[in-house]
């Protein structure tokens, strides 16, 4: 398998970090229990998601991509993705209707939505739902995928995963998109994993 990033990277980063608390659906991305009854998630599955959703979302004005975290885990991670991809970012509170009233202030028509936890993020998920807009979401073990395009398994409650992760979709949407390699090697993993 080839890896967009070492092994030890991911494993440093705690992608691999599951939970004790796990949903049916996410027990296909489970590499193993551990004693103390932690998820162990399999960041070979990972890392062929972060591909896929990276050509995925290549399709689409990078303009017209939403990132979403509510919680304060992804929101420099969030805000640096939108750098580096030309995405929009909503971290914090979610205000209801900026993706379904165009009457509200802050709309936005979306092309495509990513979440960082849609547990969190349920009301930008809801209104995606509603919109028919598709939707990328970082899922740890306890998260449903029920409505929920594609599915990045990942710990989505660290800092350093999260950057890590969002690093790695940012590499691969702008390669999908034609970037040169020096634009994707310009992208620095630690502003995606500042405190």
């Amino acid at each position: 398998m080839t890896e967009l990033a070492d092994r030890n990277l991911y494993l440093a980063a705690g992608v691999h970090i599951g939970m004790r608390e796990k949903n049916k659906e996410m027990l296909e991305y489970v590499f193993k229990r551990r004693a103390d009854g932690l998820s162990v998630l399999d960041i070979e599955k990972t890392d062929v998601k972060i591909k896929a959703a990276g050509s995925f979302l290549g399709r689409f004005t990078p303009s017209k991509v939403l990132v979403v975290s509510r919680k304060a885990a992804g929101h420099k991670a969030a805000m640096r993705f939108s750098d580096a991809t030309g995405a929009r970012n909503i971290v914090g509170r979610f205000m209801p209707g900026a993706l379904t009233n165009p009457s509200f202030k802050d709309y936005f028509e979306a092309d495509a939505v990513i979440l960082i936890d849609p547990a969190s993020d349920k009301q930008a998920l809801k209104e995606a739902i509603q919109r028919g807009i598709p939707v990328v979401a970082l899922c740890d073990t306890y998260n449903g995928v029920e409505f929920i395009d594609l599915v990045i398994p990942t710990n989505n409650k660290g800092k350093k995963a999260v950057g890590l992760v969002l690093y790695l979709l940012a590499k691969e949407m702008i390669k999908a998109r034609g970037a040169d390699d020096a634009t994707v090697a310009s992208l620095n993993l630690e502003r995606f994993q500042e405190e």
